[in-house]
């Protein structure tokens, strides 16, 4: 029905949505051929590109999950990656396979992808099962290494079937500005969510503010998601003034606080921002803001759908009364099935079905949740999360580091930046140090700015460093550090 509608648009190519059935079932049968057996693990490290998205579902077609490497990623992170997943098959676009090779793992070309792109359509014999688990997404958290958050074909379409009914705005033929890399959550749910349901997605490599705004208007686009600081920069545009927005019928935004001046420059166009509240653990969404709500209470980011239950939680597990600071715990059928790998933080995580997020949040009298604080040390930089832990233990393996802690600093671009405080016995070079980390972690997870501290860091009476101790003391740092990177 749908056959001649695009599916994805990118650097105006136009993939179909029967070419990327067709395609992708090229791909299925050329993994198939190569030996890839249901429950295999195919990577890929590349930036988004048609051929990627066309592996993504050939490898779910042929009953693969699918193992995202970040583009950003150094050798080490990928290697670190790799030793848990262990791959069958991994693919590299060119710019990404020498560090993919210097990780110890032997890539196709992506290239051999994009080779199929065109040909007869093919048969494939593998019939898909709901409950298969189809991609492992690394996402940071307050352990020192990424976790594998498992999605299968009955929870991706769950999400997509949750947020049909919840948010009409986003139905069938909608056009969608989708940013995010597909190695993240935010970019690999969203082209499972919106291909899911029938929508066409103008899928950007990078963020740029003219573009996305030329986009809106010219392609009459109906959705657009973002971080405030993105649309932030769209408005200081000079042409924003001028600019229809008219097309827009879903606005939402996530990773930090939308604030009322944002929310009232777009108002003025005509548009409502919807804050909303997730976590790649709950597929991404799991709240947002009613937009007849929305201009009055901007600090809330509304309620569940109509298969997402929220409540906010004493440590006993008992509900907090409205108004009452509490964990924020949540219950979808979207949602992980649990960590690759990793049934110790699976059962922290997952209790008797609810999802413990590790965030602090309030509910109010309707129902209404206001996130307050991360339970969990993450530090986010332009809406990619970042752990302090793993920034922490890369700082540590430095000569002449005793012990540091990563908090966030604010940056004006980012909205969060990492700050590293460290002890030593003496100064160590900055620069050397920098360099460290840059070989060892991906460039926005590389602190920007370093304090030495000459006593020993504050701890708790536990005997574990106080990271709020050290918010506290280093509030402000930013402003008379100089920046290393």
């Amino acid at each position: 029905m749908r056959g001649e509608q695009p599916a994805v648009i990118l650097h105006g190519d136009v993939l179909t949505y029967r070419d990327l059935r067709d395609w992708s079932e090229r791909v299925a049968a050329m993994l198939l051929d190569s030996g890839l057996q249901p429950g295999d693990r195919v990577a890929v490290c590349s930036t988004n590109s048609l051929a990627y998205i066309a592996l993504i579902f050939g490898t779910i077609r042929a009953g693969g999950i699918v193992s995202p490497i970040n583009f950003r990623y150094k050798p080490r992170e990928i290697a670190e990656l790799a030793e848990t997943t262990e791959p069958r098959l991994v693919f590299a676009a060119a710019d990404q396979a020498d560090a993919v090779r210097e990780a110890g793992l032997d890539p196709r070309p992506l290239d051999d992808v994009l080779a199929l792109r065109h040909g007869a359509r093919t048969a494939v014999a593998h019939d898909p099962q709901p409950d298969a688990a189809v991609v492992i997404i690394a996402t940071s958290g307050s352990t020192a290494k990424p976790k594998g958050v498992v999605f299968t074909n009955r929870t991706m379409t769950a999400y997509a079937a949750n947020w049909s009914v919840e948010e009409t705005s986003a139905a069938a033929g909608s056009r969608v500005i989708t940013l995010a890399p597909l190695n993240t959550s935010a970019g690999f749910v969203q082209l499972m969510h919106y291909t899911t349901l029938g929508c066409t997605l103008y899928m950007e490599p990078q963020f740029d503010p003219a573009r996305a705004l030329d986009l809106i208007q010219h392609e009459r686009i109906t959705c657009f998601g973002a971080v405030p600081a993105f649309f932030e920069f769209i408005a200081a545009l000079p042409q924003f003034e001028q600019a229809d927005l008219s097309s827009l019928r879903l606005a939402t935004a996530g990773g930090a606080r939308v604030s009322r001046q944002l929310l009232e420059t777009y108002r003025a166009k005509g548009i409502v921002i919807r804050q909303i509240y997730g976590q790649t653990e709950v597929g991404g969404n799991a709240t947002i803001m009613p937009e007849h709500l929305a201009l009055a209470s901007p600090e809330k980011c509304g309620w569940g759908g109509a298969f997402i239950d929220i409540r906010v939680v004493r440590p006993d597990g008992t509900d907090c009364a409205p108004g009452e600071q509490g964990e924020i715990v949540m219950r979808s059928p979207g949602m992980m099935v649990g960590y690759w790998r990793n049934p110790d933080e699976t059962a922290k995580a997952l209790r008797d079905g609810w999802l413990w997020s590790g965030d602090i949040g309030v509910l109010d009298e309707d129902g209404l949740l206001t996130f307050v604080d991360r339970m969990k040390d993450l530090i986010i930089s332009g809406g990619l999360n970042i752990s302090a832990a793993e920034v922490e233990r890369v700082v540590c393996e430095f000569p002449g580091v005793t012990e540091a802690l990563a908090i966030a600093a604010p940056d004006p671009k980012f909205g969060e930046t990492p700050l590293v405080v460290y002890h030593g016995a003496a100064e160590v070079d900055v620069a050397a140090l920098i360099r460290h980390c840059d070989a060892n972690l991906s460039n926005y997870k590389v602190p920007r700015y370093v304090a030495f501290s000459a006593e020993p860091l504050p701890r708790l009476a536990t005997g574990k460093l106080s990271k709020p101790a050290v918010r506290e003391a280093y509030a402000g740092a930013h402003e008379r550090l100089p920046k290393v990177r």
